[in-house]
């Protein structure tokens, strides 16, 4: 049986499941779940994508006690992007509970609002080693009656850094808690801090967590690193995807390529290490919405991006090793999806990809580079965004953008896309054709009685 309603859980949680039409659990949920909701300490290897996020949000709902206002459940992340969608989860699987208190606490950003809502202690947070760390330290935050602690992602944590501070607060929590380790590949490191640090765990490995049956893979062959650019563009124009996530092994590199696009007529954008934290946001938000069709990336930069319904990754530099690759391909075929990974490759990359070959579940396609005849036409993207200066703050909800733009004969309903609250602003993806009388419409009009600055972000 892996339907939810044959689990162990309250009825609240399992009605809640149906709403949101969760009735089969993937297979990762049907072999941790039980484990979970036994109270076992659990290594579940699997691919991102694959569902893990309810596996162990479910666990962390049932243990909860709602009537104690303390912290039982943390979940540490290696981004505050996956922090962020974690929350979001959470939240959504919360609504039958009542008065479920979950905190984002990540760092990027200052320390003074995370203090003033830990003045009310939440049941559940969800963070940042760093900043959860800091916020330790300070004693603004109490692990005395944490009861389960969930690493996510916890290759990532380790390859960016965090192995002192996922270290410090497990030896703070209490020893009798539950502690549920997730990750898509399991280095040493990990392993290392899973004997430290977890009781007798139970160790599950989904069949295919590296590739999975629905990412198809291929390879082609540039004879000349000068041309790769020159194929990415055929390739681009060839597959057409809604959205793509095209990876390079440098800052230097994913700079000159999202500049070369741009000047070929894409829309797109380049997600390196320099920008700063509202950069990164508005740049996630607008590939997120569709008003973006390429994310040039490296692996540093896009670690813990969870983007949905991504049809496409293109390696534009063969990953370093075998794990980034996963990493990499990962992003796309998930939750039943069917995936394409393309990945070009000079004669001096041979020995990289006879690494990645060899891995388990790794099948690489060699095939022949398309000709495309006369001017390629270049991917715009479906949305533009308007960024609103007003957000959770001001008591800004998603119906209030939409009836602004909408109401009294506005815009069509499906004109408006995507819409995205933060706390001190909001962001709304409008179709290309109506993106001008949004705009208009939101300067010249008020939004809940209020008049907020409002510009268009990108072309």
């Amino acid at each position: 049986m892996n339907a939810f309603s044959a689990l162990n859980l309250s009825e609240a949680l399992v009605k809640g499941l149906a709403t949101i039409d969760y009735h089969d659990m993937t297979p990762i949920q049907a072999a941790a779940l039980p484990l979970v909701l036994a109270g076992h300490d659990v290594i579940a290897q699997a691919q991102t994508g694959s569902g893990k996020t309810a596996a162990f949000a479910l666990g962390l709902l049932q243990m909860l006690d709602v009537g104690t206002v303390q912290l039982q459940g943390l979940v540490l992340c290696p981004t505050r992007e996956l922090a962020d969608q974690v929350s979001k989860e959470i939240r959504r699987l919360a609504r039958p509970l009542p008065n479920v208190k979950v905190l984002t606490l990540c760092g990027g950003v200052s320390l003074r609002p995370h203090l003033a809502s830990l003045a009310h202690e939440p049941h559940l947070v969800v963070g940042t080693p760093g900043r959860i760390l800091e916020l330790l330290r300070k004693q603004a935050l109490s692990l005395k009656a944490l009861q389960m602690l969930v690493l996510d992602e916890a290759d990532r944590m380790l390859d960016m850094g965090f192995s002192a501070d996922i270290e410090a607060i497990l030896k703070a929590a209490p020893k009798q808690r539950q502690t549920l380790m997730f990750s898509a590949t399991f280095p040493d490191s990990a392993r290392a801090i899973a004997e430290r640090h977890l009781r007798d765990p139970e160790t599950i490995t989904i069949a295919n967590g590296d590739a999975g049956p629905d990412i198809e893979q291929r390879v082609y062959e540039v004879a000349d690193g000068s041309r790769k650019l020159d194929a990415l563009v055929d390739l681009l124009v060839t597959e057409r995807p809604a959205s793509a996530i095209v990876f390079c092994n440098t800052r230097a590199d994913t700079r000159d390529v999202a500049e070369s696009l741009d000047r070929c007529g894409f829309s797109v954008l380049a997600l390196h290490g320099d920008l700063d934290q509202r950069e990164r946001d508005e740049m996630l938000v607008r590939f997120a919405n569709h008003s973006c069709t390429i994310l040039v990336a490296t692996d540093v930069a896009a670690r813990g991006l969870d983007i949905k319904e991504l049809p496409l990754v293109v390696n534009y530099d063969v990953a370093s090793d075998a794990d980034a690759h996963v990493h990499r391909i990962g992003r796309t075929g998930r939750a039943g999806a069917r995936g394409l990974a393309l990945t070009l490759a000079t004669p001096r990359d041979a020995g990289r990809l006879l690494v990645i070959s060899e891995r388990p579940g790794q099948s690489l396609q060699r095939t022949a580079l398309p000709r495309v005849g006369g001017k390629p036409r270049p991917l715009l993207s479906s949305h533009l965004t308007i960024a609103v200066d007003g957000g959770r703050a001001d008591k800004l909800r998603p119906g209030d953008l939409l009836g602004a733009l909408t109401g009294d004969t506005g815009l069509p309903g499906d004109a408006v896309g995507k819409i995205d609250i933060f706390p001190t602003r909001s962001y709304v993806a409008i179709q290309r054709s109506h993106a001008d009388a949004a705009l208009h419409r939101l300067r010249d009009g008020k939004i809940k009685g209020r008049s907020f600055r409002v510009r268009r972000i990108g072309h």
